[in-house]
């Protein structure tokens, strides 16, 4: 068993987070552009300065990799992954559908996860081993076992311009197989709500090693099936990802392996 302040670690700063994202919310905020439509705000900063800062002061030796302030260097066996703000999008136009994300990974594993919708106040927390939760209520994924019946989710990345027939094609495809596919714009909480039982299954491209690192954890611990979209083991360095309650993962493997033929 993991070291208990983990996850207490990883819980106070993904609430400590949300309290930046909504008093952000309620101040304003600065945005700007890392690309024609992937955009960063002051929030994303300021939140992932803090989550650095209390790392250092609980934890010296551990590294930390964020999606604003790159990777620390340092060789150490234990890495924070961290997502200030998934779903900045929204985030930034006033959506209330984002979250804060966090991840401890030992020697590349994945021990620890927390997921924090301050909108919700839906707390996400997995340990490997232990269970996911989310305010303290155990989750479980559902027990869809046809995929017509799923209510299936994805995302887009943001070079979708150059590659939007290829990602319409397939979307097109599992819309025709399921009963609803829906989009929101943050693919840590589609995998909480995989994990919570709200969605069936979620795929989604060219995603980072941020977005995901927390959510696959919490799918796993509460039963569900995560592979890479080819149905092989996933690899968050090249983070092509299907995440399902595990009665339909081949059912969906085949309709996107279908797609594709």
């Amino acid at each position: 068993m993991v070291d208990p302040r983990f996850l207490a670690t990883a819980v106070e700063i993904v609430l400590r987070a949300g309290d930046i994202q909504q008093q952000g919310q309620a101040d304003g905020f600065t945005v700007a552009k890392k690309g024609a439509i992937d955009l960063v705000t002051e929030i994303d900063l300021a939140c992932e300065r803090m989550c650095r800062a209390v790392i250092a002061e609980h934890f010296p030796d551990h590294a930390v990799v964020g999606e604003e302030l790159g990777a620390d260097t340092r060789d150490a066996s234990h890495r924070w992954i961290f997502d200030p703000i998934d779903g900045t999008t929204n985030y930034a136009h006033g959506l209330p559908i984002y979250c804060a994300s966090l991840a401890l990974e030992i020697d590349g594993v994945a021990e620890v996860g927390a997921v924090f919708d301050p909108s919700r106040h839906e707390l996400f927390t997995a340990e490997r081993g232990s269970g996911a939760f989310m305010n303290g209520t155990p989750l479980r994924v559902s027990e869809t076992d046809a995929l017509t019946d799923a209510l299936l989710v994805t995302g887009f990345p943001y070079d979708i311009r150059a590659r939007g027939p290829e990602l319409v094609e397939l979307f097109a495809a599992l819309l025709e197989r399921s009963r609803a596919v829906r989009r929101l714009g943050s693919a840590a909480l589609d995998l909480c709500y995989v994990a919570a039982g709200r969605f069936d299954g979620f795929w989604e491209q060219h995603l980072q090693h941020w977005d995901i690192a927390a959510g696959v954890l919490i799918v796993r611990e509460a039963g569900g099936t995560v592979t890479g979209m080819d149905g092989t083991s996933l690899d968050v360095s090249q983070p092509h990802l299907l995440a399902t309650n595990g009665q339909i993962h081949e059912r969906m493997l085949t309709a996107i392996r279908e797609s594709r033929a």
